[in-house]
């Protein structure tokens, strides 16, 4: 694991408990899969590039725009989807046809495979990333370099 993929992990895992709350991002009192990345770039990085605009829980599927998706691109480098890591942010599509709108942070690669992510009902926790999981992913990216 690299040292950037290591730091992230461990702040993600600082993560693991803090309750669901949508549009939040602060560690031990709620976030939602994007206030948990928002919280660990404030954490790895520093400043928010950017805040993001209030949204609702369906991601802009009305209007089938890729928010979520090109906001990551704007901050995030793009990363081949089999080029896994420790510490990459997965993109999810959670049904065929649907916007991306889910997003964690790989924890550990291989057959043990997991991620760190904030799932509405169970706060943030460490989920397998098992099959089911691995076929939503349609994007990867990672935390551009220190230094």
């Amino acid at each position: 694991m690299s040292g950037q993929g290591e730091r992230i992990v461990g702040a993600a895992r600082g993560w693991i408990g803090t309750p669901y709350r949508h549009q939040a991002a602060c560690r031990g009192t709620g976030c939602d899969c994007l206030g948990l990345i928002r919280g660990l770039w404030r954490e790895i990085k520093g400043a928010e590039p950017e805040r993001p605009p209030a949204y609702s829980m369906d991601w802009s599927e009305a209007a089938r725009h890729e928010a979520l998706w090109q906001a990551a691109a704007r901050h995030l480098m793009t990363k081949p989807l089999s080029d896994e890591a420790a510490g990459d942010v997965i993109l999810f599509r959670m049904r065929a046809g649907a916007v991306a709108k889910h997003l964690g942070v790989v924890a550990e690669i291989g057959a043990r495979g997991s991620f760190v992510h904030a799932y509405s009902g169970h706060g943030v926790v460490e989920t397998a990333l098992s099959a089911p999981w691995r076929r939503r992913i349609v994007a990867r990216f990672e935390f551009p370099k220190e230094g």
